[in-house]
């Protein structure tokens, strides 16, 4: 077992990973879903140092790199015949770890009849391209595959995995105490540069060098591989050209018109090639509603945010606090907390004087129940009813509450009967990051119990 791995503190989601793996039962397999380098490979090495320090033989364990070129065009019976023959010692059931099964062409078609007919096997898949791996475990595997995704890390995650004591700390059950704000906005500034993926976020070699890490590792990968491999794509460049210039622009307003003037790709081709790419989750796109929080019929305008701030770092080099472009990767980061909890998310802008709101949360309902216009200055801290669109949205929408962020200030004031709420950023990102996790955590505790029962 590689110590460095294990060197690494295992993220909140070991656990309901682990139940969905050793319950006995659950006869289904368990499909690890999340994006290159998220820590899938960590999490199934810290599952397999859990089943070896509880005593199960080593002989019933076996994990294979399913991208390896050697395996192509081997089918799962064959592979799981293959490890039997090599390791046939020890007792009880056997723990099958199948990495990056993307590569594996019709895998869930295999999968699915090993889940059937053979109950001594507990089986666990990753793959990396989410959409695509989730449609195909739905279509062919139902009852018989639990999809688990794992997100990129928060910033409470960050802050958890590192040896630097965190400047925010819970002093009780549920409740933080922010010690020292220029100290949590130093880390979170290493948190937008780098904090998304352990290995770039922990290891000071990897960080040396994060453009090789994300693009060569990362974005190259999936833009040159998974995608082409799974969408039958025939023209790489086209979909690389298009995914740097939306990488770029994270956080900012796109259309699709200009977006095919300055990429040179049709309309249609980069409709086509924005849901691979959210498939994969390298972006998310978020739609444009009005002063009532309704989305426009017609609308072409949307934004675009990398689902991850450290891929900019990867692409186009770290940026300083100063820097003007820091501003986009603060929101970029915050909307990534967020993205956790599957919130209903959109940005409203209305008006010929451009009214808008960064962040509009919207109930089932599609009524909106939240309001966030995100800042990485103090600027507005004792001015609030300068926030011109935030207070239009929230009195012609009855909120009493909405929410500001600053660089360092914490404010709180009602203004024409709304209360509203200014945090620093990194205060903010902490909040929303522990309660992701909590909630993602909750979620997956009554799946399993809803399943089991």
């Amino acid at each position: 077992m590689d110590g460095a791995t294990l060197a690494l503190r295992p993220r909140a989601y070991l656990d309901p990973v682990r139940q969905l793996l050793l319950e006995p039962s659950l006869r289904r397999a368990v499909v690890l879903l999340g994006p290159r380098r998220v820590g899938k490979t960590i999490l199934i090495r810290h599952l397999i140092a859990d089943l070896l320090a509880r005593g199960t033989h080593p002989q019933r364990i076996a994990y294979v790199e399913m991208d390896h070129p050697l395996l192509h065009g081997q089918s799962l019976e064959t592979l799981i015949r293959q490890i039997e023959d090599a390791a046939p010692g020890g007792e009880g059931v056997r723990h099958l770890f199948f990495d990056e099964i993307q590569s594996h062409k019709d895998w869930e078609k295999h999968l699915k009849p090993l889940v059937d007919h053979r109950p001594d096997l507990r089986i666990l898949v990753s793959g990396s391209a989410a959409a695509a791996l989730k449609r195909q475990s739905t279509e062919s595997g139902a009852g018989r595959f639990t999809d688990f995704l794992l997100p990129p890390l928060t910033f409470s995650e960050y802050l958890h995995l590192r040896d630097e004591p965190a400047a925010i700390r819970e002093e009780t059950p549920g409740v933080y105490l922010l010690e020292d704000i220029a100290r949590l906005n130093t880390q979170f500034a290493e948190y937008v540069n780098y904090g998304g993926y352990p290995e770039l976020a922990l290891s000071p070699l990897v960080r040396g060098n994060p453009e090789r890490f994300v693009k060569s590792d990362i974005v190259d990968k999936v833009l040159l591989r998974d995608l082409p491999q799974l969408y039958g794509i025939k023209d790489i460049q086209e979909l690389n050209s298009l995914f740097t210039l939306l990488a770029f622009n994270t956080a900012e307003e796109v259309a699709l018109e200009p977006l095919s003037k300055r990429s040179g790709v049709g309309k249609q081709t980069i409709q086509k090639y924005i849901e691979y790419l959210e498939a994969a989750f390298l972006i998310k796109r978020v739609f444009r509603v009005d002063q009532d929080g309704k989305r426009y019929q017609r609308e072409r305008n949307f934004k675009v945010y990398l689902t991850n701030s450290a891929m900019y770092t990867g692409l186009f080099g770290a940026k300083s606090p100063d820097e003007p472009e820091f501003g986009h990767l603060v929101e970029t980061a915050l909307f990534a907390q967020r993205f956790h909890e599957d919130a209903r998310l959109n940005y409203a802008r209305w008006g010929n004087d451009d009214c808008e709101v960064d962040q509009v949360e919207s109930s089932p309902a599609l009524k909106p129940v939240a309001a966030l216009e995100i800042k990485w200055s103090d600027k507005y801290a004792d001015r609030p009813e300068a926030l011109k669109g935030l207070m239009r949205f929230a009195r012609g929408n009855r909120l009493s509450l909405a929410w500001a962020t600053t660089r360092s200030r914490v404010r709180q004031q009602t203004v024409d009967g709304v209360e509203i709420r200014q945090w620093p950023a990194a205060a903010l990102a902490f909040h929303y990051g522990v309660r992701a996790v909590q909630g993602r955590l909750a979620g997956f505790e009554a799946q399993i119990k809803e399943i089991v029962e």
